[in-house]
């Protein structure tokens, strides 16, 4: 075929592309169910001109748009990594964590039941293989939730609920290619009922060994990134590389998913990247992905569109009959999926609540789309696979196809006006118009302003400002006749509206570099997890997710373990910077937001609800410094050097702004510029390297704070600081329950416990040490003691601690003085 001609057409699809966007935005319709119509109507065009008599000049470009080199593997080894690995690096892949239980459990149990459904009524409804059916079955099964979750997203649905959608989608197509490879080759062998340990032996190998190859694969890739530190076009050239060769090598060299080892490849570069590339490049890197996604999203679509009537010719009055028992198969197994499964895991407490009209908009959203239909081709074009099989294979997939997007699509966005998701609640409708009210009244300031500077004819003036006033009175009546917004209400909006306000602050730090590219989506995670928690659970939802963000999880517990029983010290020195570098920074970002709610919050809904969100910001700051206190007895002097590294930042950052405004002013021309941009740039490098965390403890230094060893001298202290042990303990765990039988004692180095004996509590500090009465006596514990914030315990066993009051005077006197203080005679304690 003329490259000429071939390069004309390619170029023709590009500006089809780039029309149907603004199409499907005027039709208010799904960008994809846009792009198969207007491939269908090409390809159909296409093959009109070419039958007719009436056009035989436009016969060498239809049988160019028809005879397009079109084939599977140009879908599946050029735009389905593409597709995939951009789906991963947009991932909050940590906030999909949290629901790592209903995306992997939807994914992988929808893919099973969808495929066990199409297969097995096909198979009851004609004399098709188990094999075929079942093969059917798989591709059937993949969705594409592009659709549904863009409508999602503007009708403002809960985020968590969006997250789900695309996550369960991702995980959902890489199990359905498995298993679309594995029926594939029972078919291909002439394996006409396989059984269900042959099917479930094979599987194993592909999901391992794809991971296994992705994750190997992108590991090197990443050492290699951080390799080229100054060099971001080279960084974002090996991240084109990495998803194809991942695939590559997972399909032809180790005989697993390609699709499993991109997926890897991609979660593994979306956890390393930010933490191992500058932000810039890691930024830029994001922004060429989402155009390289798009651009094959949308070629992917467009091409299998222009197969649709290919496929589609040689179809029967039965084939119809097998689509409809497609359609209800796969439309039943979805609904039980997420009327049957997803509630009972909401009922165990291992899934959000999803509402039913959601769940309503979900399952008619299910469009299949491009996957289903390269898939299918895979099929049509394999020499090994009968011509009855792939003629039934590429008929029923595409019929479904067609279905999903021309039905389904064509009328989602009316169902879900239907299911009333399209409409603000009314607690947000009367919240909308407060705000309109405070807004306009800002504006009326604001304009009062400007006509003033510039002189500006009083006729106008007056004129206008009657008209922005009957407006501004509009709007304050309306505010006022929707007032009725309860305070709890409130307190959740204005919560949000917090959470929303500092996760701004926090990409405006990280867009100026006070905040580390390894820090930027921690606390960013932390922020939305505040949004979330607010929404949920308002106001002591709100709380929980700020204890959250200051306790200690169990990742650093395990590194404590590993340091205690093992020695090995890495994990739990990253761990301990990581947490010093986090709370450093909440506590900037916290500092700034009281400005916000007496701007902002206080003005919309009213003093009580700024000063209460004042109170919640003031314990969200002390929790904060409680946590820093902690690690600054343990590690002195290591918090001075990062508070000195985000000076030095701060410092560059304002230099470089400094360069700009002069290059702007015409002071200073581009090579002195380059200059000096690249001396800052050579100095920021270097002040990005956070300093080592020594994480042996200076225990004696904190030994010495402890009022009780006073009297020891330094090789006692030594002594002690090598026998003592550390735990770190969250606010409301319970360190010592009631009943049991005393063996250590605890000393507090940071944070404050509450002891509950005969219902009086008996709160103890900083210094204090609690566990040695219940030692000496060995009685049975009658008080239970809780930590009540963060704390950072030191705690010595029965032996030593014997041994240790023995030769301390002053830790004998603390003994006598805590024994008259429970009403205990201190001779028979001691």
């Amino acid at each position: 075929m003329d490259i000429i001609l071939v390069t004309t057409i390619i170029a023709s699809l590009f500006l089809v592309i780039g029309l149907a966007e603004p199409l499907a935005a005027r039709l208010r319709l799904p960008y994809s169910v846009i792009l198969a119509v207007l491939g269908v109507t090409i390809a159909a065009g296409a093959t009109f001109f070419l039958r007719t008599t009436l056009t035989d000049a436009l016969n060498p470009v239809a049988e160019a748009i028809l005879g397009l080199p079109i084939r599977s593997n140009v879908f599946l080894y050029v735009f389905l990594p593409t597709l995939l690995f951009q789906a991963t690096l947009g991932m909050n892949l940590r906030r999909m964590l949290d629901d790592w239980v209903p995306i992997l459990t939807l994914a992988v149990v929808a893919v099973v039941v969808a495929t066990v459904s199409v297969g097995y009524a096909l198979s009851w409804a004609s004399p098709l293989p188990l094999a075929v059916c079942l093969l059917i079955g798989a591709i059937v099964s993949t969705t594409d939730p592009s659709a549904v979750v863009s409508i999602f997203r503007s009708i403002s649905a809960p985020r968590r609920l969006a997250r789900i959608i695309e996550g369960e989608s991702l995980l959902n197509d890489a199990a359905a290619i498995a298993l679309f490879g594995l029926f594939m080759g029972f078919v291909m062998l002439g394996t006409p009922d396989p059984s269900f340990s042959d099917a479930i032996g094979r599987f194993p190998m592909l999901i391992l060994g794809g991971a296994l190859a992705g994750w190997i694969v992108a590991r090197l890739a990443v050492w290699i990134m951080a390799m080229f530190a100054r060099h971001e076009r080279a960084q974002i050239t090996v991240s084109v590389a990495l998803p194809y060769l991942s695939y590559i090598i997972a399909e032809q060299s180790v005989g697993a998913s390609g699709v499993i080892a991109v997926v890897t490849a991609g979660l593994t570069l979306n956890l390393t990247g930010p933490g191992r590339l500058p932000p810039q490049a890691w930024t830029s890197l994001q922004e060429v992905w989402d155009l390289l996604a798009h651009w094959a999203g949308a070629l992917i679509f467009i091409l299998a569109a222009l197969l649709i009537p290919r496929l589609l010719e040689a179809v029967r009055l039965n084939d119809i009959l097998l689509i409809g028992v497609v359609i209800l198969a796969a439309v039943a197994a979805r609904a039980v999926i997420l009327f049957g499964l997803l509630p009972l895991l909401t009922l165990l407490r291992l899934s959000p609540v999803v509402e039913r009209p959601y769940r309503a908009a979900i399952l008619w959203g299910g469009l299949r789309g491009a996957v289903t239909l390269a898939l299918a081709l895979a099929v049509t074009e394999s020499v090994r696979v009968p011509v009855e099989v792939k003629r039934i294979v590429g008929i029923l997939a595409t019929g479904f196809t067609v279905f999903t997007l021309i039905v389904q699509g064509s009328t989602l966005r009316m169902v879900i006006g239907w299911l009333g998701l399209d409409k603000l609640s009314p607690i947000d409708d009367a919240l909308s118009r407060q705000v309109v009210a405070v807004a306009l009244q800002t504006v009326r300031e604001d304009v009062a302003r400007t006509t003033e500077n510039y002189d500006l004819s009083r006729e106008i003036v007056r004129s206008e400002a009657k008209r922005f006033g009957e407006r501004l009175d509009a709007a304050v009546d309306s505010a006022e006749a929707n007032a009725d917004i309860l305070d709890r209400d409130r307190i959740t909006l204005g919560l949000i509206a917090l959470a929303g306000h500092e996760r701004d602050t926090i990409l405006a730090r990280v867009r100026e570099r006070t905040i580390s590219a390894r820090m930027a989506e921690r606390v960013l995670l932390d922020a939305d997890q505040l949004i979330e928690g607010a929404r949920s659970g308002g106001r002591s939802g709100y709380q929980r997710a700020a204890r959250r963000n200051v306790a200690y999880g169990r990742a650093f517990q395990a590194g404590v373990a590993l340091q205690r029983r093992l020695g090995i010290t890495g994990p739990l020195a990253r761990m301990t910077a990581d947490r010093f570098e986090l709370l450093l920074s909440q506590r900037l970002i916290l500092r700034d937001l009281g400005a916000f709610i007496d701007g902002r919050i206080r003005r919309i809904h009213g003093r009580r609800v700024g000063d209460l969100l004042h109170e919640l910001l003031s314990r969200r700051i002390e929790a904060a410094e409680t946590a820093l206190e902690g690690l600054r007895l343990q590690y002195p002097g290591y918090a001075e050097e990062l508070e000195r590294r985000f000076i030095r930042r701060t410092a560059l950052r304002l230099e470089e702004r400094e360069y700009n405004a002069m290059r702007e002013d015409g002071l200073i021309g581009s090579e002195v510029y380059t200059a000096l941009v690249q001396d800052v740039g050579a100095r920021r490098a270097t002040a990005e390297d956070r300093p080592k965390l020594d994480i042996a403890l200076q225990r004696t230094d904190l030994v010495r704070q402890f009022p009780v060893f006073t009297d020891l001298d330094d090789a006692a202290l030594a002594r002690l600081g090598r026998a003592l042990q550390t735990e770190y303990v969250n606010a409301g765990q319970v360190i010592v329950p009631r009943d049991s039988i005393a063996t250590r004692v605890f000393f507090i180095a940071s944070g404050a416990v509450e002891i509950e004996a005969a219902g009086q509590p008996l709160r103890l500090g900083r210094g204090e040490m609690f566990g040695q009465l219940a030692l000496l006596t060995r009685r049975p514990r009658r008080a239970e003691v809780r930590a009540i914030a963060p704390s950072t315990l030191l705690v010595l066993d029965e032996i030593r601690f014997r041994r240790l009051l023995a030769a301390s005077s002053a830790l004998q006197a603390a003994v006598r003085a805590s024994a008259e203080k429970r009403g205990l005679d201190p001779d028979a304690v001691l």
